[in-house]
């Protein structure tokens, strides 16, 4: 029987291209998505992959949407942490809100989500938990206080977890994506892409979310059970450690 993959925010941009392309790998697939259900209609109609609403910033719901995923699929046995997003200001002008908002989603949602399988994982001696952080959660970024502050989180939470799930068969690892070609990208004035983006890229160019998919599917694959705690820049050489 295939391996059921859950990925959050997994009907668009990079999450969708890996719910694709881990569907194309093999495994069972589901995708969460947090509002916007003509996206996700959509995607379902055009991939097969079926779509759950929850909100990731919510403890409850992840675990009610997780126990829907598993009633109709299976035990998840791959979960990729995907779904994030940005309420960009300068740290004089950010609110509460705006930080609330960002910790919650992107950060706090690691926990939510994982914290549910994670005893299916440890009883069934497998797992593959999976998270989307982003260079400037290893770089920092001005004007992105709140968002580089939860993407570094997430790599401290990927560096602990590792070492509990290590010795259960559960590798827990980060992948950092720099600048995709996603829509919420390409919506930014290309002038400023050509002169305050790319520049900074040694590649030259954005990325593609199926390059960010591929590092997915090599992380969940059975033989990658001894990359751990790891963290995968995929950022065409803008920020290299």
């Amino acid at each position: 029987m295939a391996r059921v993959a859950l990925v959050t925010g997994g009907s668009r941009g990079i999450g969708a291209a890996i719910s694709v392309a881990l569907k194309q790998a093999g495994y069972t697939v589901a995708a969460n998505y947090a509002g916007n259900d003509e996206a996700a209609a959509s995607f379902t109609k055009e991939t097969g992959i079926p779509t759950y609403k929850w909100d990731v910033s919510n403890y409850d719901a992840c675990v009610a949407g997780i126990a829907k995923v598993e009633a109709a699929h299976g035990p998840v046995e791959v979960l990729v942490n995907n779904a994030g997003i940005t309420r960009d200001a300068m740290f004089h002008k950010m609110t509460k809100d705006m930080w609330d908002a960002v910790i919650n989603t992107n950060l706090t949602s690691l926990f939510n989500m994982t914290r549910p399988v994670w005893e299916g994982m440890r009883a069934r001696k497998f797992g593959r938990v999976i998270c989307i952080s982003s260079v400037n959660g290893q770089k920092g970024q001005m004007g992105q206080v709140n968002y580089s502050a939860s993407k570094a989180g997430d790599l401290g939470f990927v560096k602990a977890l590792a070492q509990e799930g290590a010795r259960v068969g559960i590798t827990v690892n980060a992948i950092c994506p720099g600048y995709i070609a996603t829509d919420m990208v390409k919506a930014v004035d290309p002038a400023v892409i050509e002169k305050n983006i790319l520049p900074h890229i040694p590649t030259g160019r954005l990325g593609e979310p199926h390059e960010i998919a591929r590092a997915v599917v090599f992380l969940a694959a059975e033989d990658a059970g001894f990359i751990t705690g790891s963290t995968l820049s995929a950022n065409g050489g803008q920020y290299m450690i």
